[in-house]
């Protein structure tokens, strides 16, 4: 299998404007592909932001009726109709700054990663949406029975490939269409492919085959080698690498959510994950 240098696939985006925002577009057809849709308001939740930008203060939170509510914990994993899901996007494409549901803290902000003291950006853009499937959870008690890891003790990654750049705290409504088994330092972490439903490709994308090779490859090679700037080494995959198809994928979301059941109603240890419960 070919693989891609990350230089090979920076190449085909535009440059980014700062960690924080999205891309300067090079053209009108540019402008269009890559608008910013404001984070909406799905099942009555609306976002807040508190602390400074680009800083260890910064939170995203979510509320519903003037009352604070966790992303993960409380914002359901099904979506409208059969065989949707819900998205909180984390990070809208085509910018740099490592964001995620930060497990850890009450209500489950969204906040910048932090390693080593610092705060975490990509080394480039990534490039489409990418966030978490809510009431979701990947078991580190837990050993695949093919794969002989266990899981990365988060909700489960959801990669968007939809024409539109989502903001932080979007609650999309998404139709999973495949999903890969990435094995990072050992662990395993999940990344379903989706599109959200009210995406003009949606009509035409219902399973991982309806995707182009090209952006499937793009996603599996980007995920691979994203870390070696920081001299880690290249992340691999299960399964000989292929995409599972939306059939398969439905039933790793639907063992996450089993998971994440069990770590809620108590029997599975939280440990410092904050689950809503005293």
């Amino acid at each position: 299998m070919k693989f891609f240098s990350p230089l090979a696939l920076l190449a085909l985006a535009p440059t980014t404007a700062s960690a924080w925002s999205t891309a300067t577009p090079r053209s009108l057809s540019a402008v269009r592909s890559m608008r910013t849709v404001p984070a909406t308001i799905l099942h009555g939740y609306t976002t807040a932001t508190s602390g400074e930008a680009e800083t260890e203060s910064f939170r995203l939170s979510f509320s519903e009726d003037d009352s604070v509510v966790s992303p993960w914990h409380d914002i359901p994993l099904k979506g409208s109709k059969d065989g949707t899901y819900n998205a909180v996007i984390e990070i809208p494409k085509m910018s740099k700054a490592k964001m995620e549901v930060a497990t850890k803290e009450p209500n489950n902000p969204i906040a910048q990663d932090i390693k080593k003291g610092k705060l975490r950006d990509y080394h480039g853009p990534i490039f489409w949406n990418y966030g978490c499937l809510p009431q979701t959870w990947e078991d580190p008690n837990v050993e695949h029975p093919e794969l002989k890891c266990f899981g990365d003790d988060d909700p489960i990654d959801v990669v968007e490939i939809g024409s539109k750049a989502l903001a932080m705290g979007t609650v999309a409504e998404v139709k999973p269409l495949g999903v890969i088994a990435m094995i990072d330092d050992g662990e395993l972490d999940w990344k379903v492919i989706a599109i959200s439903t009210d995406d003009e490709l949606a009509k035409e994308y219902n399973d991982i085959d309806d995707v182009p090779d090209a952006v499937k490859d793009g996603i599996r090679e980007w995920f691979r080698w994203y870390k070696t700037p920081d001299d880690k080494p290249l992340n691999g995959f299960g399964f000989d690498e292929k995409w599972l198809d939306a059939k398969e994928a439905g039933e790793v979301i639907e063992e996450t959510h089993v998971a994440w059941k069990k770590l809620r109603s108590g029997d599975t240890d939280a440990g410092k994950l904050w689950i809503g419960k005293e």
